[in-house]
């Protein structure tokens, strides 16, 4: 079913209930009731104001909406306060439908005596309209097309219904309480229409409640589109270290070692020790290769913890690094750092039984060593080794004292161009595809020996594409940019040169 759409009115007491009289004795009394009335009013013989004569139109309400301002009443209310006098009447005779106006009925004194003391406070019926005023449709219900009858009916948006016909447009239950929303010409239950118009918390799967203004605000991740509860950023709801997703509360993720959380679909292809991830390695040093790119000396490459990774970025001097999680680093300083030799083990939702051990990385070149954050899925750890493997390129090449928004803008652009290579045809993203057909071949080789990715293996291909091309820090936003415009405009190699002697992007 489509959204109902903004043209959203919600109305009190909308519509009347009324009872056709069924009998010629019970017709008679409402008669004489109304006829005693009359030679005591005199002055009422039009009828209260806002009334609605015998079978005339019901009462407008706005401009769009034709409904009937009187409350609802039960079948067997026969009384009327003197209040309700000016409300829209909804009761008639079915009979008298067929009966031209004006016509005589016989009547006995005792009957009349008796009705005109029953209810002392009765209103005063206005007089039968003449059957060129009566709406044409009355008869009929609105919801089913089947003929009303003599029985109680209801009004509402200038049509009448049976009112078990008179239902709602979400759950198709009748409505009966005194108040509705109204989208267009479809009625909805005030409940209903506010689950499917009223955003909901997808972590906590409430309704996102509203701010000291009365406004409903939330928040929503620009890529993912999930919407949540602007407290869910600040009551410890565990948020996946690799695709940034809140945990919703029917759904657990996995915690690591290092106090990171990991989300399932991100748990699928996770790279999890460094035997595991030497395969990439190899695959992403061949995508250099193939660009006429190829790395001279064989740098190792380490999948470490957060902590371990943190205490390598604190011993080195040089670099700039991405706050506040760096997920790779290429070393330059000799240094001890433990790796993980082991992958864990799942226990429950948590990740347990990591075999850890240090190693002293010795200076043989400009660069020592690699390393990487372990628990991140497969294309998101290859983009992280593209990325650090530039780095160290251009420190074996003699790019020396390059501004960050160079280097780091650079190096970003080769991450982007190998995501780009794993997930060729993605939508929305800047392209680089002209300075990728060197190393076409090579990539579809290696990705027909790994087989076909996923959908969810997509989604998160693109998401980090998402994020190089949307990041807001000067040296990794602003440095890809440049970097990428450069290399859109002028190809790779003409842009590497370029930086060789100027130290900055050509123009």
């Amino acid at each position: 079913m489509a959204p109902p759409n903004s043209g959203v009115h919600h109305i009190s007491n909308p519509c009347i209930y009324g009872d056709f009289v069924s009998s010629y004795a019970e017709r008679k009394s409402r008669f004489m009731k109304w006829l005693g009335k009359l030679f005591k009013s005199g002055s009422n013989r039009g009828g209260a104001r806002g009334g609605v004569v015998g079978r005339a139109h019901p009462q407008l309400l706005g401009e769009e909406n034709v409904v009937w301002s009187a409350p609802a009443r039960s079948v067997d209310d026969r009384s009327r306060t003197g209040k309700e006098r000016g409300d829209a009447i909804a009761l008639t005779m079915a009979e008298d439908w067929k009966q031209p106006s004006g016509c005589s009925r016989e009547t006995n004194d005792q009957d009349l005596a008796r009705s005109l003391q029953d209810t002392p406070n009765s209103p005063s019926f206005p007089s039968y309209g003449t059957t060129q005023y009566c709406p044409r449709n009355l008869s009929l219900c609105s919801g089913c097309q089947r003929d009303i009858g003599n029985g109680n009916y209801l009004g509402c948006m200038g049509k009448y219904f049976h009112p078990e016909c008179f239902c709602c447009r979400s759950c198709r239950y009748p409505i009966t309480e005194t108040e509705f929303s109204l989208s267009g010409k479809d009625p909805y239950h005030k409940s209903c229409f506010k689950e499917l118009t009223h955003p909901k918390c997808e972590v906590c799967h409430q309704f996102i409640p509203t701010n000291a203004a009365g406004l409903i605000e939330y928040r929503c991740h620009p890529f993912w589109s999930q919407k949540y509860c602007p407290s869910h950023e600040h009551d410890n709801t565990a948020r996946c270290c690799s695709c940034e997703r809140l945990e919703s509360r029917d759904v657990r993720y996995y915690s690591l070692e290092d106090g990171r959380s990991l989300c399932l679909e991100c748990m699928e292809s996770a790279i999890m020790d460094t035997g595991d991830c030497q395969p990439l390695y190899h695959d992403i040093r061949d995508y250099y290769e193939g660009m006429h790119m190829k790395l001279d000396q064989q740098i190792p490459m380490l999948l470490v913890q957060r902590q371990a990774l943190n205490e390598a970025i604190f011993g080195e001097k040089n670099g700039y690094h991405h706050m506040p999680e760096t997920r790779g680093l290429c070393l330059s300083e000799e240094q001890t750092v433990t790796s993980i030799q082991k992958r864990p083990r799942i226990g429950g939702h948590r990740l347990v039984g990591m075999r850890t051990e240090p190693q002293k990385l010795t200076r043989k070149c400009e660069v020592t060593a690699i390393l990487v954050l372990y628990g991140l899925p497969r294309l998101l750890t290859g983009a992280i080794l593209a990325h650090e493997l530039m780095h160290g390129w251009l420190r074996l090449k003699g790019y020396r004292n390059l501004d960050p928004e160079v280097e780091e803008g650079i190096c970003q652009a080769l991450s982007y161009m190998w995501l780009e290579s794993e997930l060729p045809g993605s939508k929305g993203m800047p392209s680089t595809s002209t300075s990728t057909s060197a190393a076409s071949s090579s990539s579809s080789s290696s990705s027909s020996k790994k087989g076909g990715k996923s959908q969810v293996e997509k989604r998160l291909g693109e998401f980090f594409m998402y994020q190089i091309a949307h990041d807001a820090t000067p040296a990794y936003g602003e440095g890809f940019r440049s970097a990428n415009a450069a290399v859109s405009k002028y190809g790779l190699r003409s842009t590497l040169s370029h930086i060789s002697l100027t130290g900055n992007f050509p123009l």
